[in-house]
Parts: C-alpha cells; sequence; structure tokens
C-alpha cells in the first residue's frame, strides 16, 4: 500500500517558536519521503543536539536522538552496519560546523550513502542566540552584547573541500524546491550534503524572512525579487561527467566561487555532484565480498548469553 505525506507525521507536540524555518525543513523531508514512497521500517533519522535535534521526534520513521556533534558518527555506522537503510541525519550550523565541525570533514572522505541536512540559521537557537559558526564577521544579532568576533564557515565550501559527493543548497520558506533537493540528496549514490537557510525569528534579527525576501533592498528593481536565486534556472551545471581529474577539479572550482556569492543575490539549488567516485559501501565489498548479505546487522551477536564473535585470529595477530 502507497505511504501519504500524513503516513510520516508524528503525534509529538512541537514546540518550536513561531515562525521558525524548522517547521518548513520538517514538513520537506516528510514530503520527500512520501514522494519517495520509502519504506518506514527501512528508513532512519538521526538529530543531534539543538533546536533541530528535535527532528527524529517529528517524522514516522525509526529515529535516533543522538548526542552534541556526533550525529555523523552514530549515522555513518548504522548505515554501516545496515546498508539497505535509507539513512538521513539532521543538525543545526552550531551541532555540525561548531563542535562537530571534525566529523563533518572526516564524513567527506568516506563517502558513505545517506544524507546530511544542516538547519542553518546563524545562531545557536537552543542556548539562547549565541553566534554560530555560520553567522558573519561584525554582525550583532539582537541577542549579541557585541558584534560577533569570528569570521564565518562556508558550509559549501567546506563539504566541497572535505569530499562530499553531492553538495546542495535550500531554503526554508521555499519547501517545494526544498523537497525536490532532499529527493535528489537521498538518491545520490554516495554521501549528501544539504544546508538549509532558514530564520530564527526569536534571536537573528538580521537574517529575517523579510531579509530574504529583498524587501530592504533600497533598489526598487531589486526590491521586487528575492534575495534567493536557484541555480538551476541560470543555466549552472553542477554535475561531473567524467572522471577526469581536470573535469573535477573545474566542478569543484565554480561550486566554490558561486558558494561565497552572498548578500543581495544568494544562490540556491545543486552545487556540485559527482557520481564517478565509489560509496563506502562499495569499497568495503572490494574488501569483502559477502558483506551486504552479510552485513554486521544481520549476524547474530550472542547465542545462549555468549558473544558470537571470534577474535581468536585478531589475538593471535598480536602475539609477540
Amino acid at each position: 500500500m502507497a505511504l501519504k505525506l500524513a503516513d510520516f507525521r508524528t503525534d509529538v507536540h512541537n514546540d518550536w517558536c513561531a515562525g521558525c524555518g524548522d517547521f518548513g525543513i520538517v514538513n520537506a523531508i516528510q514530503m520527500a519521503l512520501a514522494e519517495m514512497g520509502v519504506q518506514r521500517d527501512k528508513t532512519v533519522m538521526f538529530s543531534g543536539i539543538g533546536c533541530s535535534g528535535k527532528t527524529s521526534h517529528f517524522i514516522n520513521t525509526y529515529g535516533v536522538h543522538t548526542l552534541h556533534g556526533r550525529v555523523l558518527t552514530f549515522a555513518q555506522g548504522a548505515k554501516i552496519a545496515n546498508p539497505e537503510m535509507t539513512v538521513v541525519a539532521v543538525g543545526g550550523d552550531g551541532d555540525g560546523l561548531g563542535i562537530g565541525a571534525g566529523h563533518f570533514v572526516a564524513a567527506g572522505r568516506r563517502n558513505v550513502d545517506m544524507t546530511y541536512i544542516i538547519f542553518d540559521n546563524g545562531v545557536y537557537g537552543l542556548t539562547k542566540g549565541q553566534a554560530s559558526p555560520t553567522l558573519r564577521l561584525g554582525e550583532q544579532t539582537k541577542s549579541l552584547p557585541a558584534p560577533n568576533t569570528n569570521y564565518n564557515v562556508n558550509p559549501i565550501g567546506l563539504a566541497v573541500a572535505s569530499g562530499f559527493t553531492f553538495v546542495a543548497r535550500g531554503y526554508s520558506y521555499d519547501v517545494r524546491h526544498l523537497k525536490d533537493l532532499i529527493i535528489q540528496a537521498v538518491k545520490h549514490k554516495g554521501l549528501s550534503f544539504l544546508d538549509v537557510l532558514q530564520p530564527c525569528p526569536t534571536y537573528n534579527d538580521i537574517n529575517t524572512r523579510d531579509w530574504y525576501a529583498g524587501t530592504d533592498l533600497v533598489d526598487e528593481a531589486q526590491k521586487r525579487h528575492s534575495r534567493i536565486y536557484k541555480l538551476e534556472e541560470r543555466g549552472f551545471d553542477p554535475v561531473v561527467h567524467y572522471d577526469s581529474e581536470v573535469e573535477i577539479n573545474e566542478k569543484l572550482s565554480q561550486s566554490l566561487i558561486k558558494s561565497l556569492e552572498w548578500g543581495n543575490k544568494i544562490p540556491i539549488g545543486v552545487f556540485y555532484k559527482n557520481d564517478t567516485i565509489s560509496p563506502y559501501n562499495v569499497r568495503l565489498q572490494d574488501k569483502i565480498p559477502n558483506y551486504v548479505e552479510n552485513s554486521p546487522a544481520k549476524q547474530n551477536v550472542s547465542k545462549n548469553g555468549r558473544s558470537n564473535t571470534d577474535i581468536s585470529k585478531i589475538l593471535d595477530s598480536l602475539e609477540v
């Protein structure tokens, strides 16, 4: 029986602030999973700490609410243990690019077949609006006693440089476009990253919904258009078509250049897509031919209360 959008919603009370961009992101995830027709018993949502950390409670699949900055380690472990699962990890910009930045970079080297979505609002919303790693130098939101003294992290540039093979950016108030990006990310065979710009109506009074809409722009011609524009509508081609070092470097360079656009024009869409790099499960199969058929999740871990694991060969190798 085909699943509907309502099948991916839960009855858990949602206490996010009115107008928060998190609502649009959760709606887009639910819409994407329903449209793809994923099996709920073969789908798992991992979330970190912060306002976005509650996401795993609001989507009717398996859910794991993990530790601050560690969501990628849990999610990668689950996908490696059970490659048949559809794995989506979510977290805030502070969670993923502050304490979790090391795991973010390390994950790019592996290219595990899963999706990571960052809810990006420039502040630590749950802990009362401190500057997050994506808030720009010199900006002062209403919760800060002085302008931000740190330069910002570029999530798109960092993902591309780290080795993510699908890198995109969405906007939480363009839910349908965001839904389409999530579908592309989940279907991609490799590690996908999606940075989602979103207003925080409580603490970030700079990057508001009106600011993204461009209502503050002085030029009347610009004022009629949103700051946000779609890369695909400008003919931007993010896809690596050939396994060529020259083309890969060209696509990496153009994605990095585009990721630096900010201010009056902010691009959303797919910045980089490379299907020529093998995902981690394929690399494991090259070493362990029966990896998929006999993945860790399918193995009996104990029998009659005793471990089934035979470590004798490992112990033998340690003998001196």
